[in-house]
């Protein structure tokens, strides 16, 4: 594959680094990355892996636009209240970056639609906001052995974590949580959330899907990342596997 001058220009600042280079940006621009969910994480996942020249997106969100997201989904605008996100994702793409692909999916994943959806993804990034949901891509992503950037948020809270539990020493989403079938889910309509830290850990999950594809520093699979605003805080602490999780055989 060669770059079109457009191309170089656009992505002079990745080719540039050497841990990426042409080669990576060339990954970048063959792979496929799968989003749960285009809200507060998604929205600005879906920018920065865009303007990367990320290939592919699956976005999948069976949501429409809410006055109420606009404090912190900044993807969309007063204008798209009432409309799919979805379409509003592939709209933008669009206009940001012609070399990506949205393949947009109104719908919400299940255990019946999972590994569909999920058929060809290199890397899976959740941002949903429900526990369920939260399983049952990790399930999906586990037995289809791709990569797993999940990351959440609530109130003045963040944390992120990159999962391939079909590693021997690498943990699963369930290493973390466990066999538990259901949590309720902390609704950011009950209990709030700092619009502008859902921008940080939907960044953050971007530059994790990333590494996924063009492999750079450390390897971030088997740590937990903790972000604590009120505090002024990050955190990192090790995870590992755990060996009574199926993913161990457990």
């Amino acid at each position: 594959m060669t770059f079109s001058d457009d191309q170089l220009d656009r992505y002079a600042r990745h080719i540039v680094l050497k841990e990426i280079g042409g080669a990576g940006q060339q990954r970048l621009l063959g792979a496929h990355v799968a989003l749960i969910g285009a809200g507060g994480i998604g929205s600005p996942a879906i920018q920065y892996l865009a303007a990367a020249g990320v290939g592919r997106l699956t976005v999948i969100d069976d949501d429409q636009v809410s006055l109420s997201n606009l404090q912190r989904q900044t993807l969309y605008t007063t204008r798209d209240v009432g409309s799919n996100k979805v379409v509003m994702v592939a709209n933008a793409v669009q206009r940001m970056n012609p070399d990506v692909r949205v393949s947009p999916r109104q719908m919400r994943i299940d255990a019946d639609n999972a590994a569909a959806l999920l058929f060809g993804v290199d890397v899976v990034l959740d941002g949903s906001d429900s526990f369920a949901t939260r399983l049952i891509v990790a399930d999906a992503a586990l037995a289809k052995r791709i990569p797993l950037v999940s990351a959440a948020v609530g109130q003045f809270e963040g944390q992120l974590a990159v999962y391939r539990g079909y590693q021997a020493d690498k943990p699963c989403y369930r290493c973390l949580v466990g066999n538990a079938p259901a949590m309720p889910d902390a609704s950011c309509a009950d209990q709030g959330v700092l619009g502008a830290l859902t921008g940080v850990m939907g960044s953050l999950a971007a530059i994790e899907a990333i590494r996924q594809i063009v492999p750079f520093g450390e390897d971030s699979a088997g740590k937990l990342l903790l972000l604590d605003a009120l505090a002024f805080r990050f955190r990192t602490i090790g995870l590992p596997k755990d060996p009574a999780c199926r993913c161990a055989g457990g």
